[in-house]
């Protein structure tokens, strides 16, 4: 049975500073998405377990938990991808062009991305999604790793919300990491899962 595993940082520890310093990225990454991807693996082998012995009593709980830790390791692996040494600025092409379409401008569009992300309440993710239904860019608020968001959508853009994404640089000030998050966004691959988005919905 495959199994999920930790995929590795497309950059040094350090390579995003001074927006976000080394030893948040090599704990976030190294401990905490990997204590995910141990947790989605260890679920997957108790409900197998339970399956076999026939009982499935436990299930509801045990599904509760496999999701749990399954978005948190898709959500981490989008993260990292969407953050760059060389990030920052704006959108172009189609990506942009959508943004303006969809929220009236990249201003907008940046006011609405930052306040989902900084007014999670407690742990979450600010998240810009394509929702394939309507054919359109809408930003969601995820609590914890899963829950408000619009079955199929997918994920483009994931800000972090959770404290141990800033708390050892940025403390309790959320709105600072946000505005920080701005400054090492990952364009170009944000705008290629747009492209794979929209493709998939024509195919």
């Amino acid at each position: 049975m495959s199994t999920y595993t930790l995929p590795d940082l497309p950059y040094d520890y350090a390579a995003l500073e001074p927006h976000v310093n080394g030893q948040i990225l090599e704990l976030h990454h190294d401990k905490h998405h990997a204590a995910y991807v141990k947790g989605a693996n260890d679920t997957l082998d108790r409900i197998a377990e339970a399956r076999d012995k026939g009982d499935l009593t436990g299930i509801v709980g045990l599904e509760k938990t496999l999701a749990f830790n399954l978005s948190g390791h898709v959500l981490h692996s989008l993260y990292w991808q969407n953050m760059s040494p060389d990030g920052g600025g704006r959108p172009e092409g189609d990506l942009a062009e959508a943004i303006i379409e969809y929220f009236g401008s990249f201003e907008a569009f940046h006011a609405q991305m930052s306040a989902a992300t900084t007014l999670v309440q407690g742990s979450g993710w600010g998240v810009l999604s394509y929702e394939p239904v309507g054919g359109r860019l809408i930003v969601e608020q995820v609590y914890d790793h899963h829950g408000n968001v619009g079955i199929g959508s997918v994920p483009l853009l994931a800000f972090d919300a959770w404290e141990h994404a800033y708390y050892l640089q940025y403390r309790n000030v959320r709105p600072d990491f946000v505005k920080a998050m701005w400054e090492v966004v990952n364009w170009p691959d944000v705008a290629a899962r747009y492209a794979a988005a929209t493709t998939a919905r024509k195919g």
